[in-house]
């Protein structure tokens, strides 16, 4: 009896008229036979099959359809409170101006009340620096967190009213509510058109 190696019984068949024979190979041996000119190699299997994928592929879908609508919601929600801020940010902006500017009351525009196009500018009344670039910016309406805002001036010299809007750039993606302002400073909104001073006010 041999040792150290094992040893496998392999029967090698001929042609038709040849006789069978049985060989003993070592398993080293057994990696690679001939037969007939064509060579058989043992291979150990490595990867995943197809049906452990399919099922990889479907939890990911799974949780996917989960998550991306709560995201989505979680996004909305977060440009929603943006904008009111905004618009807060706006209504003190207006009211620090027009103290400023007694002459002239109210800001016609959100450009007026930001830095301008160029920087490094001083304060005045035509760019009162109360506002960033992003939210005064030089044409209306300013786009920042999913709405665009614009400010409309009321008549008269000086200016005593003014309203001003924060819309949704893509209904139910960037925002669903619309948000309106204006020198009570009461912010109101309306869940389906552009808000005015008839709507709701925001609790």
């Amino acid at each position: 009896m041999r040792r150290g190696k094992a040893f496998f019984k392999v029967i090698l068949f001929g042609s038709r008229n040849a006789k069978s024979r049985i060989v003993l190979i070592s398993s080293s041996q057994l990696q690679d036979i001939q037969i007939h000119g064509e060579s058989l190699t043992m291979r150990k299997q490595k990867g995943f099959s197809l049906i452990e994928l399919l099922i990889v592929v479907a939890i990911i879908l799974i949780i996917a359809a989960i998550a991306i609508p709560n995201l989505l919601r979680s996004r909305i929600a977060a440009n929603e409170a943006s904008a009111v801020g905004s618009l807060r940010s706006v209504n003190t902006a207006e009211v620090t101006y027009a103290s400023t500017y007694p002459l002239n009351g109210f800001a016609p525009d959100l450009n007026t009340l930001g830095p301008g196009s160029t920087t490094g500018n001083s304060a005045s009344s035509t760019n009162a620096i109360l506002l960033d670039s992003v939210l005064g910016c030089t044409t209306m309406p300013c786009t920042k967190s999913g709405y665009l805002f614009s400010v409309t001036p009321g008549t008269g010299t000086p200016l005593t009213y003014y309203s001003s809007n924060a819309n949704p750039v893509t209904v139910n993606q960037t925002g669903n509510r619309y948000f309106y302002s204006d020198a009570s400073g009461v912010i109101r909104y309306n869940a389906s058109s552009v808000a005015s001073s008839s709507d709701s006010p925001l609790q």
